[in-house]
């Protein structure tokens, strides 16, 4: 199977912590992007193997930006380009204010059959502060456009430790979110990028971090929560009730061959990875040239290594010890090994019936130490 990823980079306004590649010339530059996608996918199509496609991802950016004739213009320029009848997973990124009745039902005749939703928090002060463009009521509002639309499959983000969070306000954000009874909930610790907003800010003393500790705490009561309403914690950061994990996220940290479309996107075929040009004009002066975008990266042996054992520790799943050692050899694995059985020992990590490394709760609390951990230190 493969996937498609589509990258839709307009956006209204800018949220102070984002550093994703967005930007505000939807009005000048819209259609003749959506043209360039299709035109992409056309030049690309051979990358997909004849694997056939399963899940399709349109990201952003904000997708729900796009107007909807130009929208229905991508979905149908996709479908006659590339052969999805085999689609099981349809995805639009969307902000709250957004999601109208309306747009819910031209999206879902589409063929669109998840909407993932940027909600960050209920708290009003908070979303103002971070320049988000919604409100908590919309947020709720967009829940129930979504339903009475005809998508079933709703996922919602959040963040933890947004300036003036405390445990106890996202303890509230948490209940409210499950309340909503979305399919699926991912959530994210905050980070400060450079050159944010956010980050210039936290810079100047206008905004304060929220302790370390307190995050941790933030994360703790997060997957209680979630775990005691029933949902599954498959990846770090992901929580889904049974039969909704998000298929086309999986296929990162599965290894499955995926194709990016558009500005800034990624592509991975099993080895080899390549991205497109974060300018919007550039992109597109290149594939109306008729000429591919993206540049290419070949990764090397203990690069995929690395990989392997970055994406599968950050799942449910965790990473195959005889699988690494069936592709990447005895060094590779003896390596793991050692580095393993010390996180064991320290509670970190556990071995599963099936041989699979797999981090603890303890463990996901320390995860990034871990992984450098079993990171390969060898050439």
């Amino acid at each position: 199977m493969a996937g498609v990823y589509v990258h839709i980079p307009f956006c209204a306004s800018r949220c102070s912590y984002c550093d994703f590649y967005s930007t505000l010339q939807l009005g000048r530059l819209g259609r003749s992007y959506v043209e360039a996608v299709i035109a992409e996918a056309g030049l690309r199509r051979a990358e997909l193997r004849g694997e056939p496609v399963r899940t399709v991802y349109l990201g952003g950016g904000t997708p729900s930006q796009l107007p909807v004739p130009l929208l229905e213009r991508l979905t149908d320029g996709l479908k006659e380009t590339l052969e999805l009848g085999g689609v099981e997973e349809f995805t639009v990124e969307a902000n709250p204010d957004d999601v109208s009745l309306g747009w819910c039902q031209a999206v879902a005749a589409m063929g669109v059959n998840r909407v993932s939703m940027g909600v960050q928090t209920f708290e009003d002060h908070i979303l103002r502060l971070v320049g988000r463009r919604h409100t908590a009521q919309q947020a709720v509002e967009a829940v129930a456009n979504l339903r009475s639309g005809g998508i079933n499959n709703i996922s919602i983000d959040l963040i933890y430790g947004l300036p003036g969070q405390s445990p106890a306000s996202w303890t509230d954000s948490v209940k409210r979110a499950v309340a909503l009874a979305p399919q699926h909930i991912s959530a994210y610790g905050l980070t400060y990028e450079e050159g944010t907003r956010l980050w210039q800010q936290r810079e100047r003393g206008e905004v304060t971090e929220v302790p370390e500790e307190e995050c941790l705490e933030m994360y703790r009561i997060l997957v209680d929560r979630l775990q005691a309403a029933g949902y599954e914690h498959y990846e770090i950061s992901n929580f889904a009730l049974s039969g909704y994990h998000s298929r086309h996220n999986s296929s990162y940290w599965n290894d499955t061959p995926y194709l990016g479309l558009g500005a800034a996107a990624h592509s991975y075929d099993g080895s080899v990875r390549s991205y497109n040009p974060s300018d919007l004009r550039e992109y597109i002066g290149r594939i109306t040239a008729g000429k591919k975008a993206c540049e290419v990266e070949m990764l090397s042996r203990r690069e995929r290594y690395d990989e392997r054992v970055m994406l599968g520790l950050r799942t449910a799943r965790g990473v195959d010890a005889e699988g690494v050692r069936a592709e990447f050899g005895d060094a590779a694995w003896r390596h793991l090994e050692r580095a393993a059985q010390r996180h064991i020992e320290a509670g970190n990590l556990r071995m599963t019936d099936d041989g699979r490394y797999v981090l603890t709760r303890e463990g996901i609390m320390l995860s990034d130490s871990v992984m450098r951990d079993l990171m390969w230190d060898e050439d």
